[in-house]
């Protein structure tokens, strides 16, 4: 396995930072001032610092993950584990800091829940992208995507911290509260999942063409995208013909379409969509991906 370059990471925890200061500004600026429910051990800070007022919502955030970077150690690398204490520490000094230096004021709980959860999810997305975590119940979800590989992040986060949502609903007692938490939970976690696999999206299109192999080369010429022949015969001639399948950016499909148009007006296109596509011109598999 390669290691990282100096600049790459310096890349990733820039973008950490960023991602850390928006997560913060999410809570001080629509959450905390609204009492909106909030999921994972966040909200187990808001139900302490409700009654005791003394107590720092970042700080009880930063004390309660300890054992649970402990625990996550040994699963997910000293790499995974280093960029998540990162993004934790900044993400609680900053909820402490914007806290100190500015009290928002309450907004209507609608447009808290939908704006707090677009810039929750767009941070969220952001930390995820870079292989870490804010701790507390992102950390538990990233552990548990180990055994259940083939669920989006998204939606194991929102399993988890549906249970501090209630949480927070019976602390402040106030049903509203976990209900606006609950919309605020689903936006976050949509965007979340759109950040992680929805930026880079791909096609496969499938081709049927009286010229395939002329077809393939321009393919491969003009968009610099391989096709691979798929031997296939009509139903209704019983002749063989080859297929052409080929994955492609979501970005290329406007030129793809004009240039099986150009070649063959007679041509038969399938496009597809490919919610995941690893190989070369593509991402290429990562152990653990998310």
């Amino acid at each position: 396995m390669t290691k990282p370059s100096t600049t790459r990471l310096i890349n990733d925890y820039l973008w950490i930072s960023l991602a850390s200061i928006l997560n913060a500004l999410s809570f001080d600026w629509f959450y905390a001032p609204n009492q909106l429910g909030f999921g994972g051990l966040t909200a187990l800070g808001m139900i302490l610092n409700h009654f005791s007022p003394v107590i720092p919502i970042g700080t009880v955030v930063l004390v309660l993950n300890i054992p649970l970077f402990l625990l996550g150690w040994k699963f997910l690398g000293w790499r995974t584990l280093v960029s998540s204490l990162f993004a934790m520490t900044a993400t609680s000094l900053l909820v402490d800091l914007i806290a100190a230096l500015y009290t928002f004021p309450a907004m209507d709980p609608m447009l808290a829940a939908i704006f707090g959860g677009v810039l929750l999810g767009v941070s969220m997305g952001m930390i995820f992208s870079k292989g870490a975590t804010t701790g507390g119940t992102d950390l538990i979800s990233r552990l548990l995507k180990l055994p259940f590989a083939w669920l989006p992040m998204g939606k194991i986060i929102m399993v988890v911290d549906l249970v501090m949502l209630l949480a927070t609903a019976a602390a402040f007692q106030s049903v509203n509260s976990a209900m606006y938490g609950i919309i605020a939970l689903y936006i976050s976690t949509v965007v979340m999942d759109s950040m992680l696999y929805g930026l880079d999206k791909s096609k496969v299109a499938y081709i049927i063409t009286a010229t395939p192999r002329i077809m393939a080369e321009e393919i491969d010429r003009q968009l610099g995208r391989g096709v691979t022949f798929l031997r296939g015969e009509g139903s209704f001639s019983g002749k063989e013909k080859l297929v052409l399948m080929c994955a492609f950016k979501q970005r290329q499909i406007v030129p793809l379409k004009a240039l099986v148009h150009e070649l063959d007006q007679d041509a038969f296109l399938i496009v597809c969509e490919a919610h995941e596509v690893l190989g070369q011109g593509f991402r290429r598999y990562q152990k653990n991906d998310i």
